[in-house]
């Protein structure tokens, strides 16, 4: 398994419940949730903007 560096928020507190993103060899990035390190989703740039997109949409705007 490669060694990712992972990153966090500055907004994150050193709580638990924090997403981390890591940059992958190839170009994709990696997420895992903090309380669940082991779990890791795999997504390109592309699919990572449009989900960060749809979660900043304002509830029912859709």
């Amino acid at each position: 398994m490669h060694a990712y560096t992972w990153q966090k928020s500055s907004y994150s507190t050193e709580g638990a419940n924090c997403l981390n993103l890591a940059a992958a060899p190839d170009g994709t990035l990696r997420l895992r949730e903090s309380d669940d390190p082991d779990r890791i989703l795999a997504v390109d740039r592309e699919g990572l903007s449009a989900l960060l997109a749809t979660i900043k949409e304002p509830r029912g705007s859709n």
